[in-house]
């Protein structure tokens, strides 16, 4: 056996040795590049194909084999951000550089480099992931009769008794309170991980992938925020007085702040379910797009024709032939799959498919616009390194799938010859109220979670403090409280799948505002004259030869450049949102006359 100082000194050795060593170089910057390119596009296209197969035949088996391929994918990603560590400071060339910062803040849970605590990182993010998965509200504690979140989901948009609601409310909301401890032990160890890339904080990593200092980023959250919500602010006071109307005033106050159990949701992310409560007399649109697609006997193949008919009318090529062999379109009649829509892009080149299941209705008319928009933006980038395939910020993949949907106009109806003639804007209310319940509804939701998030990161929220610093911001945003006395015990965020599954959340409050500034640049570039609510980019080749032009960056270029070649500017602006309502805002306005309004 060895004695202590001999082994030793050869360790000293290597430690003088190591700090004697040369720096790593430009060259050795580009090398690692293009390895951990090549090993993390080959881990991701393996990743999806698993992952295909998993959602389109589910089994035990196929479970743990996607699970197994995604978790090397996931290691890899891991292992690479934090090497690239190793070449901060190095003098590289322009796209090396950008390169290595993107591989160091693709992480949303950067685990230490401990062993033991990266384990405990990974089984506690699985743990809560897990819960809020087998999460159910049992009435009574009776087995028998317990409900998931899907059940949940359909009752609170069905539902019409405050009651009702409110045990349904307060049933699911009781998931997040065993999740507290673990997830207060998770941020503790994602934190260390960050600082050891450098970062302050996981909150200060997240918001580091926008191309401009995190603290900046912040204030330009804020920023738009401030721009859009006025609109909210006479969305929420006419809710309040139609709910107060429904409810009574022994249920919804006249003024200030209304319970979240009233909004259709259970987490009043969006409304759009209490239109029948909301809408406004003689909103019928003149026209049923459901009942047209049904009478033309449209199947599935042919509602996706016509979302790929919109986009080779701006020039983009028609999607490949093995889209329409191996995309599933409709529910298979032998095996149960998951039906949620969503557009794959399986070898990060061309094999582009969509999963749907597709039912002849305006919804999925509308969905696969959007998911399409998914396909064109991954094939319009795949001539771009492996790094630089997404989209030009997290917020912009969806976004572009929603400014597609926004081209579906009357006018675009009439064109595809589905509709003899547009009908008269002045029944135009209804749908952009519908639309609003969605669309502006949920911008303080989207953005409420991540403040939250990041105030916690940071240490500003505290454990105890975790469940009132939640609702204090679901308060200051959305004007709302909670339908009852919350215990201390609670763990409210934990009812949101997003924050046990650790899924950063402004990217779809980014998304709700580039969309509406995507559509106005797209539309001020097809010399539109409608009111912007009207506008269709379908069949304009300069707004197609703008769409291309940005799309094809990818995520090569800061998104600011991205956003001047679709918008014609290098700032998000939340005005456009403000532009397509005007017409609701004003009538808003009017309906809120002599009501309060704000909270």
């Amino acid at each position: 056996m060895m004695g202590m100082k001999a082994l030793l000194v050869p360790a000293l050795v290597s430690l003088l040795l190591a700090g004697c060593a040369a720096k790593p170089s430009a060259e050795d910057a580009r090398k690692f590049i293009e390895s951990a390119e090549a090993d993390l596009l080959k881990l991701a296209n393996e990743a999806s194909q698993a992952q295909w197969v998993q959602s389109n035949f589910i089994t035990t088996d196929t479970e743990a084999i996607a699970a197994r391929a995604n978790e090397r994918f996931i290691q890899a990603g891991v292992k690479y951000a934090k090497e690239a560590a190793r070449f901060d400071g190095v003098n590289a060339p322009e796209d090396v550089l950008r390169k290595l910062k993107l591989l160091k803040v693709a992480l949303t849970l950067p685990a230490p480099s401990d062993p033991k605590k990266s384990a405990e990182a990974a089984r506690l993010a699985a743990s809560l992931e897990a819960a809020y998965g087998k999460g159910k509200y049992c009435p009574g504690g009776d087995q028998s009769k317990c409900l998931n979140i899907d059940e949940i989901t359909r009752i609170m948009a069905a539902c019409r008794d405050p009651k009702r609601l409110l045990e349904v409310w307060e049933g699911w909301h009781a998931v997040g309170a065993p999740m507290k401890e673990d997830y207060k032990k998770l941020i503790e160890l994602s934190n260390e991980g960050a600082r050891e890339l450098a970062f302050p904080d996981t909150g200060a990593l997240w918001r580091s992938k926008y191309d401009m200092p995190p603290d900046d980023f912040a204030k330009e959250v804020d920023r738009l925020w401030e721009q859009v919500r006025p609109l909210y602010e006479q969305l929420h006071a006419y809710a309040r007085w139609k709910l107060r109307e429904a409810y009574g005033p022994q249920v919804v106050p006249e003024k200030g702040p209304v319970p979240a159990h009233l909004f259709g949701n259970i987490w009043a992310q969006q409304w759009d379910n209490l239109y029948p409560i909301l809408a406004p007399k003689d909103a019928d649109p003149g026209y049923d797009l459901t009942s047209i697609l049904k009478a033309r006997k449209t199947d599935a193949a042919a509602m996706v024709r016509y979302g790929e008919g919109f986009f080779t009318s701006l020039g983009f090529a028609p999607l490949p032939k093995t889209f329409w062999e191996r995309s599933l379109l409709t529910r298979p009649r032998d095996r149960e799959v998951v039906c949620h829509a969503s557009a794959w892009d399986v070898d990060n080149v061309d094999d582009l498919r969509i999963k749907m299941c597709i039912e002849i209705n305006e919804d999925d008319f509308s969905t696969i616009h959007h998911e399409l928009g998914h396909n064109f933006y991954q094939r319009a980038y795949n001539r771009q390194p492996y790094l630089f395939r997404d989209s030009a910020n997290d917020g912009f993949h969806e976004a572009i799938g929603d400014t597609v949907a926004l081209s579906i106009t009357p006018e675009y109806l009439v064109k595809l010859g589905l509709l003899a003639k547009a009908p008269d804007p002045a029944k135009d209310i209804g749908l952009l109220l519908r639309r609003a319940l969605d669309k502006v509804a949920f911008l303080p939701f989207g953005l409420l979670i991540d403040q939250w998030r990041w105030k916690v990161f940071r240490g500003e929220i505290t454990p105890e403090q975790y469940n009132k610093a939640w609702w204090d911001l679901r308060l200051k945003y959305q004007g709302m409280i909670p339908p009852s006395a919350r215990p201390e015990t609670a763990f409210d965020p934990g009812a949101k799948y997003h924050v046990p599954a650790n899924v950063p959340y402004t990217r779809y409050f980014l998304a709700h505002i580039l969309q509406f500034q995507f559509h106005k640049g797209l539309s001020e570039a097809a010399g539109c004259k409608e009111p912007l609510h009207r506008c269709s980019i379908y069949g304009n080749e300069a707004a197609g030869s703008r769409l291309r032009a940005a799309l094809e960056m990818g995520m090569s270029r800061p998104w600011p450049e991205a956003l001047e070649k679709l918008a014609g500017a290098r700032q998000m602006d939340g005005s456009a949102i403000r532009s397509y309502f005007a017409p609701l805002e004003e009538w808003l306005k009017k309906q809120n006359e002599g009501k309060p309004v704000g909270w």
